[in-house]
C-alpha cells in the first residue's frame, strides 16, 4: 500500500527533474562548445601553452586562497561552537554541521575571489626573477629599484588586504557560532512584533578566549604593516602643479610620525595578548598628532618658505617624471641657432623636398573614396609610410580596402553572404605623398581591382585581407562556395577560393555542432557548403586578436598596414606596458589608454592579413614589466631580432606614446627647480586651425634629415611654442629607422630670433590679398575650401612651411589639390603646383615630371643654368648678367611681401614696379 504513494510522488517530481537536467545539459553544452572552439583557436595560433598558463595564473592563486580561507573559517566555527556550549548546551546536529561546512566553503570562495587579484601574485613571483637594475631608476627617498614598486609593493598591499579580510571574517564566524545557541533560543522572539531585544545579544564573553586575542593581535600587526607600507604611497602623492611625490613635510614630519603609528600598533598588539585591551585603546591618541601636526607645520613653516624648502623634491619630481615617460634615455637635447630663412640648397635637401607630403590624410581619404570606389569595400584608415621605389626612398600614403558588410544592404541578411561569400577585404591604394595629377588628384602607385601596380619596385601577391580593422565573424573559407573579390563580367575571375592556413578546421560533425551551439546558429550545422578542407575564422579584428593573445599589454588603437617584400600584407601594432606606480612621476591621461605615469613601447606585433599569423616582438627588454611577462610567457614573446628585415624597415615610433612624451616635455624641459616652480618657461604644443576652432596639431611623419646630417630618414615630429604665444620655441623628433629607432632629438630654439609658428603662417596666408581673393571666390562658387594641416619641416637651421589647399564641391567630398603655399621666414610662395611654389621660393626652376602617369622625382634646375638654356641664342654678355638680375628681382619681391604684410601699399607698389622693370630688361 505504501509503494503507490511513493511512485506517485516520483511521477509528480519527474517533470521538475527533467527540466533541471535539461538546464544543466544546456549550460554544460554551451561550456563544452565554447571550450572546443577556444581550444581550436589557440591551436591555430600555436599558443596552447600560453592559454593553459593564462588559465593557471588566473585561477591557482584564488583557488589556494579559497582553501586557506575555508580552513581558517572552519577552525573559527569549531572553536566558536565549542565556546558556545557555555551559553547553550544543546549540541549541533550532523545536518547543521554539513550545512555550515557548505556555507563556509561558499563564503571562502566568494571572499577569496573578491580579496585577491591573481595577476598581482603572478607578477610578483615573476618579478623575483627580474634584475633589480631593470628600469635604471632608484627612488631618492627609500633607495629602492623600480622593480619594487611594480611587483613587490602591490603584492604586499594585496597580502595585507587578504589577511585583514580573513581575520575579520574569522572573528565574525567565531562570534556567530559561539552565539548560535543564543540566537536559536531567541529566534521565536523575532517573530513577535515589538519584542525584539538585540541588546541581549552581546559581544561579551566570547572575546575572552585566546583565539580571539590572537586574531585581534594579528589584526593589529597587519595594521602596523599597513602603516609601514603606506610610507611608500607618499611617493605618488599629488601636491598640485609643482610636485608629485614626497615633499619637505612628508620627509621631515609625516614619515617620522608614521613610525609612531607603526610602533603604536605593535604595542597595541602586545597589550591585547597581555589581556590589557583598554590600555591599548589609549594608543589611539597618536592619531590626532599624526594627521594634525603635518598640516600645522605646512601652514606655518613650509608655505612661507616653499620654494627654498621644496627645491630638492621638485628636482626629484622632474627626474622621476622624465624617467617615467622615457625622456632620460636615448634622448638628445640640443640648442639650435635657428634662422628665419636661409638659402635652400636643392641638391643637398633633395630627399626632403622630393617627399614633402602634399596630401593631408583626411583629404586623401575623401578623394580615394571617390576615385577608387568599389562596393562593398570602404577605406577605413590612411597611414603614412616609406618605401624604396625606383631606387629612392619615397614617402607614401597607404589605405587598405576593407569589407563593410553594411554596404550590401538587404543582401547582408542572407545567411550565406556574410559567412561564405563576402569574407574579406581586397587590396590597397598607395599614393606618393608628393605627386598629383594634372587634375589635382593623387598619383597612385597601387590602385584598382584587380590590382594595378604602376612601378616595378612593388608587388602584391596576396591582395585579400581576411584580418583587418573592420570585420564580422564567423566566416568560413575553403568551402564549395567561391568568395567575392571584385565585380567582374566573369564570376570566376572576380571570385577566389582561400588557400591559406588561417582559421581552424570545421569540417567534422563535432566541431560544427560546437560552433552552432557556441554561436547559437543552427545554420552552421545545417549548411551543405562545408567540405573536408573548410576552416572557420574568428577573432579577425586586429586589436581583438592581439588582445586575446596578450591582454596584459595596452594596444595602440591605430594599427597600420605594410606591404612586405614578398608581396604579402602585414599589420603592425604597437603594444605598451603602462603603470601608475613610478615614484615621483606626474600622471598623464589618454583617451585610449587611460591614466598612467609610466609608459614603454615594449612590444611590436605583426598580424598577417591573409593567414592571421601573429608574432609579438619585444623592443624594450630594459622594461621590467615586459621582462616579467617574458618569464611567464616564454613562447609568446620573441626577441626583436627575429622580426623579418622587410617588416623591420617599416616600424615607426608610435604616435600615441610620442604625444604623451611631447605633452609632458612642455613643462619638464625645465630642469631647474626654481624655473619649474615658477613656470618660467612653460611651452605649449603647436596649434593649428580646424573646423571647430584652434586645436593642438597632430604629430607628423616626414622624410627629412637631422641638422648636420646628410642622409634623409623617416621621422615623427611635433613643435612647441611658448605658452600663450604662436612663434616656435622647440621641436621634438623621433627617429624611426635602423639602429637609431626610438631615439628622441629635441631642439630648443634660440630666443633671439623669432621663428614663425604654423598659426602665424596661416595668418599671413589669410592676409595675403591674392590668396584671400582666391579663397573667397572659390567659396562663393558652390565649392568648399579645405586646407590641410600645415607641415613644419626642418631644413638645416631653419624651417619650411607647407600648406596644401584643396577645393571640393559642396555636394561631393572629393578634394582636389588646387594650390600650394610655401613659406620660410618672410618669404611666401603661392602657386598652382608644388613645383611652381618651390621655384618661386627658391629662385630656381622646378620641372614637373614629363610623364604624369609614371611617378618620377622632381627635377630642379638652378635659375642661372635654366636661363642659359632658354637664352642660348642671346648675346653672351646678357647671359652673364642673368643671375645677378634674377637675384635683384627676388630682393624686390621679398621687400614687396614684407611691405604688403605691414600694410605699406605705396612702398610695396614701387618694389613691384622695380621688379617688373628688371624682368622687362631681361626679356629684351
Amino acid at each position: 500500500m505504501s509503494a503507490r504513494p511513493y511512485a506517485a510522488d516520483r511521477r509528480r517530481y519527474l517533470p521538475v527533474v527533467i527540466v533541471v537536467v535539461l538546464i544543466l545539459l544546456f549550460f554544460l553544452a554551451r561550456f563544452l562548445s565554447s571550450f572546443a572552439i577556444e581550444l581550436a583557436w589557440w591551436e591555430e595560433m600555436h599558443q596552447v601553452d600560453t592559454w593553459v598558463n593564462q588559465f593557471v595564473y588566473g585561477t591557482v592563486p584564488s583557488f589556494l586562497l579559497t582553501l586557506v580561507f575555508f580552513l581558517a573559517f572552519w577552525q573559527a566555527y569549531r572553536i566558536g561552537i565549542k565556546r558556545g556550549t557555555e551559553y547553550s548546551p544543546r549540541p549541533q546536529t550532523p545536518l547543521a554541521n554539513r550545512l555550515a561546512l557548505m556555507g563556509l566553503f561558499l563564503l571562502a570562495l566568494l571572499a577569496a575571489n573578491l580579496a585577491i587579484d591573481s595577476w598581482t601574485v603572478v607578477r610578483y613571483v615573476a618579478g623575483l626573477r627580474v634584475s633589480s637594475t631593470a628600469g635604471q631608476y632608484v627612488d631618492p627617498i627609500f633607495h629602492l629599484p623600480l622593480r619594487y614598486y611594480f611587483f613587490d609593493l602591490p603584492f604586499y598591499h594585496l597580502a595585507l588586504g587578504v589577511v585583514l579580510t580573513g581575520v575579520i571574517l574569522s572573528l565574525l564566524i567565531f562570534w556567530a557560532s559561539a552565539h548560535l545557541g543564543q540566537l536559536r533560543d531567541r529566534f521565536p522572539q523575532f517573530s513577535t512584533p515589538g519584542v525584539i531585544e538585540l541588546n541581549q545579544i552581546t559581544f561579551g564573553g566570547a572575546f575572552d578566549s585566546g583565539f580571539v586575542r590572537t586574531l585581534l593581535a594579528t589584526l593589529l600587526l597587519c595594521l602596523a604593516a599597513k602603516f609601514y607600507f603606506d610610507r611608500y604611497d607618499f611617493l605618488f602623492q599629488d601636491h598640485g602643479t609643482h610636485l608629485v611625490g614626497v615633499n619637505w613635510v612628508a620627509d621631515h614630519v609625516t614619515l617620522p610620525l608614521q613610525w609612531m603609528l607603526i610602533l603604536a600598533a605593535l604595542a597595541a598588539a602586545g597589550l591585547v595578548l597581555a589581556r590589557m585591551p583598554k590600555l591599548a585603546l589609549v594608543l589611539l591618541l597618536v592619531l590626532p598628532v599624526r594627521f594634525l601636526l603635518p598640516l600645522i607645520v605646512s601652514s606655518l613653516y613650509v608655505r612661507p618658505n616653499e620654494l627654498n624648502l621644496e627645491k630638492p623634491y621638485i628636482a626629484n619630481h622632474i627626474e622621476g617624471t622624465r624617467g617615467g615617460f622615457r625622456l632620460n634615455t636615448s634622448v638628445k637635447e640640443t640648442q639650435l641657432d635657428a634662422q628665419p630663412e636661409i638659402k635652400i640648397d636643392y641638391a643637398k635637401h633633395k630627399p626632403l623636398l622630393d617627399n614633402v607630403r602634399l596630401w593631408d590624410w583626411q583629404a586623401f581619404h575623401d578623394t580615394i573614396s571617390q576615385i577608387q570606389p568599389l562596393r562593398p569595400y570602404i577605406y577605413q584608415d590612411t597611414d603614412v609610410d616609406r618605401y624604396v621605389i625606383d631606387g629612392q626612398l619615397r614617402q607614401v600614403l597607404l589605405t587598405p580596402r576593407e569589407l563593410d558588410i553594411q554596404q550590401l544592404g538587404e543582401a547582408r541578411h542572407r545567411w550565406i553572404n556574410p559567412h561564405f561569400v563576402y569574407t574579406h577585404g581586397y587590396g590597397i591604394v598607395m599614393a606618393e605623398a608628393n605627386r598629383i595629377t594634372a587634375d589635382g588628384l593623387p598619383m597612385l602607385f597601387i590602385e584598382n581591382a584587380p590590382v594595378t601596380i604602376n612601378t616595378k619596385s612593388l608587388k602584391l601577391t596576396k591582395p585579400e585581407i581576411y584580418y583587418s580593422e573592420l570585420t564580422h565573424e564567423p566566416v568560413f573559407v575553403g568551402t564549395d562556395q567561391l568568395e567575392f573579390n571584385y565585380p567582374s563580367e566573369t564570376p570566376d575571375k572576380g571570385h577566389v577560393k582561400y588557400d591559406g592556413t588561417g582559421g581552424f578546421p570545421i569540417s567534422s560533425f563535432g566541431m560544427r555542432v560546437a560552433a552552432a551551439v557556441d554561436y547559437a546558429d543552427p545554420n552552421i550545422l545545417l549548411t551543405s557548403n562545408m567540405t573536408d578542407g573548410s576552416r572557420m575564422m574568428i577573432h579577425r579584428q586586429i586589436l581583438d586578436r592581439v588582445s586575446k593573445l596578450a591582454g596584459f599589454l595596452s594596444w595602440d588603437p591605430d594599427p597600420y598596414l605594410v606591404l612586405g617584400s614578398d608581396g604579402r600584407l602585414v599589420w603592425l601594432l604597437d603594444g605598451y606596458m603602462l603603470s601608475a606606480q613610478h615614484p615621483y612621476s606626474a600622471p598623464w591621461e589618454s583617451q585610449s589608454l587611460g591614466d598612467f605615469n609610466y609608459i614603454r613601447n615594449s612590444v611590436k606585433a605583426t598580424v598577417d592579413a591573409y593567414t592571421g599569423e601573429v608574432h609579438l616582438y619585444v623592443f624594450d627588454p630594459a622594461d621590467p614589466l615586459i621582462a616579467a611577462y617574458q618569464q611567464l610567457f616564454p613562447q609568446l614573446l620573441e626577441s626583436s631580432e627575429k622580426m623579418p628585415a622587410d617588416l623591420r624597415a617599416h616600424i615607426r615610433y608610435p604616435e600615441t606614446m610620442f604625444q604623451a612624451q611631447a605633452d609632458i616635455y612642455r613643462n619638464f624641459h625645465m630642469r631647474d627647480p626654481e624655473a619649474f616652480y615658477n613656470r618660467a618657461d612653460t611651452w605649449d604644443l603647436v596649434k593649428t586651425g580646424t573646423k571647430n576652432g584652434v586645436a593642438p596639431a597632430s604629430p607628423t611623419y616626414v622624410l627629412a634629415s637631422l641638422p648636420g646630417a646628410e642622409k634623409s630618414e623617416f621621422l615623427l615630429i611635433t613643435e612647441f611654442t611658448p605658452a600663450n604665444k604662436d612663434n616656435l620655441i622647440g621641436m621634438m623628433l623621433a627617429r624611426c629607422d635602423g639602429d637609431h629607432y626610438g631615439e628622441l632629438v629635441i631642439q630648443q630654439l634660440s630666443k633671439q630670433n623669432i621663428i614663425y609658428g604654423p598659426m602665424q603662417i596661416e595668418a599671413r596666408i589669410n592676409q595675403d590679398q591674392t590668396i584671400s581673393k582666391d579663397l573667397t571666390l572659390w567659396g562663393q562658387q558652390g565649392s568648399q575650401v579645405v586646407r590641410g594641416q600645415p607641415l613644419v619641416l626642418p631644413i638645416e637651421n631653419s624651417f619650411l612651411y607647407v600648406t596644401p589647399i584643396y577645393i571640393q564641391a559642396s555636394q561631393a567630398r572629393m578634394p582636389q589639390l588646387r594650390k600650394v603655399a610655401l613659406a620660410m621666414g618672410n618669404m611666401l610662395a603661392y602657386q598652382d603646383t608644388y613645383e611652381q611654389a618651390l621655384q618661386e621660393l627658391m629662385g630656381q626652376r622646378v620641372e614637373a615630371p614629363a610623364d604624369t602617369s609614371n611617378p618620377q622625382t622632381t627635377q630642379v634646375v638652378p635659375a642661372a643654368a635654366g636661363a642659359a638654356a632658354e637664352a642660348s641664342h642671346r648675346p653672351a654678355e646678357m647671359n652673364r648678367n642673368d643671375a645677378q638680375t634674377l637675384n635683384e628681382v627676388r630682393d624686390h619681391l621679398r621687400k614687396y611681401r614684407e611691405l604688403t604684410g605691414q600694410g605699406k601699399w605705396e612702398d610695396a607698389a614701387k618694389e613691384m614696379e622695380q621688379a617688373e622693370k628688371l624682368l622687362n630688361q631681361t626679356q629684351r
